[in-house]
């Protein structure tokens, strides 16, 4: 770079540059404009404000607490539809379940003495014991005998559980602004609990219908009593803190959350087993139960939000600035996408010089400027219409 060109680049640095405002009399860049201010504020208005409550500040850390208590069976929150009971089991050698692949034999040798059996009940001992003149047989095994039943009623036995009713109550707290609520009526009716279920025209009756709940989840009770199952139980709390705290209600959704398509699969369902322990002629025995129910599992989310003077300033904030990269978009377009576009720079983009001789627009007599240009002069300087 020569020496000229370095002494423009270092006196450019103390070049001072303003707005200069030309009003370009094109009505599709102009309808353009008004189409981007229109969608910016309609954005900022409808979608900030209105749908996402720009102006609260909010709070999403609810506290909550549910307590259930079941109606017509036992005091936890899974209801028992069908069952194997599988009685006077006791520590004993006994033949392996013919339905365990790992138990099955034709000789003492396919049954190593102490190795387990794969998903059996027990240890085996190294015999194969067969039935009659049979040429097959299962492991013989310590574990406690007779070995668990395979088979289920093909009917529920607990297909009343239907008619079962349960009482779940909500209380949450949102702490940032001190607000608590809970999903049971505020009354002095002590009555109203024992009579009332929970519907639309009921949101804050907390007792409801077990075969209700797992038909507003899409499936049928008696089909999922067989296998069992899980419901999801939503109770959503969405607050508008600006208004009265009888409009804060709670959202109720039921869901299946195990796989309902997998029936015929090994996991499809819900199930568990327990024992009860007792003891006969000093010899310990247990009866052992595989219970098949429905778990209602209860989630609880929230929010809540009110008015609140900063975010309401940084959204406003924000919708002006994109009224700015409106604009910004507008000058590209008729600064560089025009077909007149070079005529639009050369009006908005203007080198002054002070010690140039140049003269300023506005006619004169004899020598001095009329009146009409003495009093439009200053504008001009700033602003500057073009037409096409």
């Amino acid at each position: 770079m020569g020496q000229v060109g370095w002494k423009g680049l270092c006196l450019s640095l103390f070049d001072y540059k303003t707005e200069k405002y030309v009003i370009a009399k094109n009505k599709k860049v102009g309808i353009l404009y008004r189409v981007v201010q229109l969608s910016i504020l309609a954005y900022l208005v409808g979608w900030v404000f209105v749908v996402k409550k720009g102006y609260q500040d909010s709070d999403t850390s609810i506290q909550s607490s549910v307590i259930t208590k079941l109606k017509g069976g036992e005091n936890v929150f899974f209801v028992m539809t069908n069952l194997i009971v599988t009685p006077n089991q006791r520590q004993d050698t006994c033949p392996e379940s013919t339905g365990i692949r790992d138990a099955l034999c034709s000789k003492n040798r396919d049954c190593p003495a102490g190795e387990a059996v794969i998903a059996g009940n027990g240890v085996k001992t190294g015999r194969c014991l067969k039935v009659g003149s049979n040429t097959n047989g299962t492991c013989e095994i310590l574990a406690w005998c007779p070995v668990e039943k395979r088979s289920k009623p093909k009917k529920p036995l607990l297909a009343n559980a239907e008619n079962f009713t349960v009482y779940i109550k909500n209380s949450i707290r949102f702490p940032k602004f001190k607000f608590s609520k809970t999903n049971v009526l505020s009354t002095d009716n002590d009555s109203y609990l024992k009579n009332c279920h929970y519907s639309a025209q009921h949101l804050y009756c907390p007792i409801f219908h077990l075969g209700k709940l797992v038909s507003w989840a899409g499936n049928n009770f008696q089909d999922m009593a067989s296998e069992g199952g899980v419901i999801g139980i939503q109770i959503e709390w969405d607050c508008d803190l600006d208004k009265p705290p009888s409009e804060c209600n709670p959202h109720y959704s039921f869901s299946r959350l195990d796989n309902k398509f997998a029936e015929k699969s090994i996991s499809s369902g819900y199930n568990f087993r327990f024992a009860k322990y007792y003891r006969d002629a000093g010899v310990e025995y247990r009866t052992l139960i595989k219970a098949y129910g429905i778990r209602f599992d209860v989630m609880v989310n929230g929010k809540a939000g009110k008015f609140n003077i900063i975010p309401t300033i940084i959204n406003v904030g924000s919708g002006l600035a994109l009224m700015g990269a409106g604009a910004f978009f507008c000058d590209v377009v008729l600064l560089y996408l025009m077909k007149k576009s070079n005529f639009y720079r050369g009006k908005k983009y203007e080198e002054v010089k002070s010690s140039s001789g140049k003269s300023l627009p506005g006619g004169t007599v004899n020598g001095n400027q009329n009146s009409e240009s003495l009093a439009t002069l200053e504008q001009l300087r700033q602003l500057q219409t073009v037409e096409t």
